[in-house]
C-alpha cells in the first residue's frame, strides 16, 4: 500500500530521462518553492554513440529498462501522483527511440511517458528556471548529453528558443574526440542562431549537470564560501579562465581538480568549449549557474496560478516560518513595527526586510546555547530556490543576531563574506531591532502593539504604553541602546497611557 504522507501533502513524481542519465525527483507539497523528498540519478549514456549508428545504446537501454523498473516501484509507493516520464534528446532523435518507449510502457502502462521536442525541452526548462530566478534576463543554455538548448529570456518571460546538436555526449561523437574539431562544430552551430546576440552585456543562465560540475569546480578553485551551485555567480571573464583551464587539461589534472565529480571527467572539456563559444557569441557580462530547469519547469506547471504568482523570497520565509515559528500573526507587525528604522530603503530591501521578519522566530525550539547557529544555518543552507547567495547571507546575518550572539562568531564569517559593507550594516541593524522586539512582545503580536519606535531629532526613541504588559527594564534599555548605537542615534524611552484611558 502506498504511503500516506502527513497532513495529506500531495506527492507528484517525475523522471528525466536523459541522453547521458536519468533522473527521478519527488516533489511534496503545493509550494512556489518545489521541495524534492527524493533525488536519485542513475548515468546510463543511452545516446553513447548516436551520432554514428542512430540507434541508443544497447547497454544504456539494457540499464534503463532495470533502473526504470525501480523508479516506477518507488513513486507507487511514495504515493507519487502524477508520475510521468520525459524523454528528451536520444530518445526522440533515435531510430530505435519508440521501440524503446514501448517496451517501458508494457512495464509501467499507466505512466505518462512523453517525448519532448526540442521546443517543449526548451520551454520546460526556462519554466524551471524562472521559478527559481523569476527576474532573469537574458539568454538560457541547457545542456544535456545529446543537445543544447537555447532560450531567449526577456524580464522575466520565456522568448525564441533552438535545439543545438551539442550536448556533451553528442558533441564528443560529432567531433570523433577531437577538442580542435569541437570548437569549429560548436562555433558553427551557435553562429546559426541570430538572436543569441541579444545576450550582450545580460546574464548568462547556465541549466545541466556538466555545467554544475563546472561551477563546483570553480566554487573549489576560488574557495567560495557556500557550497550551493544554484544561483552561483561568476563574471564572463572568470568563466573563460576557467573554460581554459578545463579545456586544457588532461584526464589526469582533471582528477587532481577539488569539487571535479569523477563521473563528468570526460565530458567536462565539451562543456567547456560549448561554454566558451556561448561566452563569444552572446557577449553576456556574467554567468548564473542554476539548478532549476526541466523538472520544476514540470513541476510549476502543475502548480496553480495562485502559487506560481507569489514571490520566491517570501514564500520560501513564510513556509519556513509556519514550521517553525510559533505566531504566524507576528511577522507581519515586525514588519510593520521595524519599518520606522529603514525611511530610504529600496523596494527590494523592503522585501529583504519583510522575508527576515518572517524567519526572525524559527530557533524557537531549539536548544538556547544554540538557537543563533541553529537558526543561521538553517536560513543560509535553506532549500528555497528563491533566494541568491547574499540574500541568504543577508537573512542568515539578521537572524542569528536577532538571538544577540557575538557579532564576531566564526560560523558567520561565510555570510560576511557575501555581503558588502552596507547590507553587513543594514543586516546588524536589523537582527538588533528584532532582538528588542521579542524583548518587548515575548514573540507575541499583542504585546508588541503597545510599542513602537521613532526617530526625532538625533534619538531613537520607544513608545511604551502604560500596562500593557512591557516596560523599560534593563534588558529592554540595554538592547535599545545597542539598536541606537548602531544608527549613530542616542537612545530614549517614553510612556503612554493605555488609549482607553485616554
Amino acid at each position: 500500500m502506498p504511503y500516506a504522507p502527513a497532513a495529506n501533502l500531495p506527492r507528484r513524481g517525475v523522471v528525466d530521462l536523459g541522453s547521458n542519465s536519468v533522473r527521478l525527483v519527488v516533489y511534496e507539497g503545493d509550494s512556489r518553492n518545489p521541495m524534492p523528498i527524493f533525488n536519485e540519478k542513475a548515468v546510463l549514456r543511452l545516446g553513447l554513440g548516436l551520432q554514428a549508428t542512430g540507434r541508443l545504446n544497447e547497454d544504456g537501454v539494457a540499464r534503463a529498462l532495470m533502473v526504470m523498473r525501480r523508479y516506477y516501484l518507488i513513486a507507487k509507493a511514495m504515493g507519487a501522483d502524477p508520475f510521468e516520464v520525459l524523454a528528451t534528446a536520444a530518445v526522440r532523435d533515435a531510430t530505435n527511440g519508440p521501440d524503446f518507449v514501448a517496451r517501458l510502457q508494457a512495464r509501467m502502462p499507466e505512466v505518462p511517458i512523453r517525448i519532448l521536442s526540442g521546443q517543449e525541452e526548451a520551454a520546460y526548462s526556462a519554466d524551471g528556471v524562472l521559478c527559481g530566478i523569476p527576474d532573469a534576463d537574458g539568454i538560457l543554455a541547457d545542456i544535456g548529453g545529446g543537445s543544447l538548448e537555447v532560450v531567449r529570456l526577456i524580464r522575466g518571460e520565456r522568448g525564441v528558443s533552438q535545439t543545438l546538436a551539442l550536448g556533451v555526449i553528442r558533441l564528443a561523437d560529432r567531433s570523433s574526440g577531437n577538442l580542435d574539431t569541437a570548437r569549429d562544430k560548436a562555433e558553427a552551430d551557435l553562429a546559426t542562431v541570430a538572436w543569441l546576440k541579444d545576450g550582450a552585456e545580460r546574464d548568462l543562465y547556465l541549466v545541466g549537470g556538466a555545467w554544475r560540475a563546472l561551477a563546483r569546480i570553480q566554487i573549489a578553485r576560488e574557495m567560495y564560501p557556500l557550497q550551493i551551485v544554484h544561483n552561483y555567480r561568476v563574471s564572463a571573464d572568470a568563466a573563460r579562465d576557467l573554460t581554459n583551464l578545463i579545456a586544457a587539461s588532461s584526464v589526469r589534472a582533471l582528477e587532481r581538480m577539488p569539487g571535479a565529480p569523477k563521473r563528468r571527467l570526460e565530458d567536462l572539456p565539451y562543456a567547456a568549449i560549448a561554454l566558451r563559444r556561448l561566452l563569444r557569441v552572446t557577449g553576456a557580462k556574467r554567468v548564473v549557474f542554476s539548478a532549476t530547469g526541466l523538472r520544476e519547469g514540470w513541476f510549476m506547471r502543475h502548480m496553480p496560478a495562485t502559487i506560481r504568482s507569489q514571490d520566491p523570497l517570501l514564500s520560501a520565509s513564510q513556509e519556513m516560518a509556519r514550521r517553525l515559528g510559533r505566531d504566524p500573526a507576528l511577522p507581519e507587525s515586525l514588519f510593520a513595527w521595524t519599518t520606522p528604522l529603514f525611511p530610504r530603503e529600496t523596494t527590494d530591501e523592503q522585501q529583504l526586510r519583510r522575508a527576515a521578519c518572517w524567519v526572525s522566530d524559527i530557533g524557537s525550539h531549539d536548544h538556547p546555547e544554540y538557537r543563533a547557529e541553529q537558526s543561521f544555518l538553517r536560513v543560509f543552507w535553506q532549500p528555497g530556490i528563491g533566494l541568491d547567495h547574499p540574500t541568504r547571507a543577508f537573512l542568515g546575518l539578521a537572524v542569528a543576531l536577532r538571538y544577540e550572539v557575538d557579532a564576531d562568531a566564526a560560523f558567520l564569517t561565510p555570510a560576511r563574506k557575501l555581503l558588502d559593507a552596507q547590507a553587513i550594516a543594514r543586516a546588524e541593524m536589523l537582527g538588533k531591532a528584532l532582538r528588542l522586539a521579542y524583548t518587548l512582545s515575548a514573540g507575541t503580536p499583542d504585546l508588541l502593539g503597545g510599542t513602537n519606535l521613532r526617530i526625532q531629532g538625533g534619538r531613537l526613541i520607544l513608545r511604551l504604553e502604560e500596562d500593557h504588559g512591557v516596560f523599560a527594564g534593563d534588558a529592554v534599555t540595554r538592547r535599545l541602546t545597542r539598536l541606537a548605537q548602531a544608527m549613530g542615534l542616542e537612545a530614549d524611552t517614553e510612556t503612554a497611557l493605555l488609549r482607553a484611558a485616554e
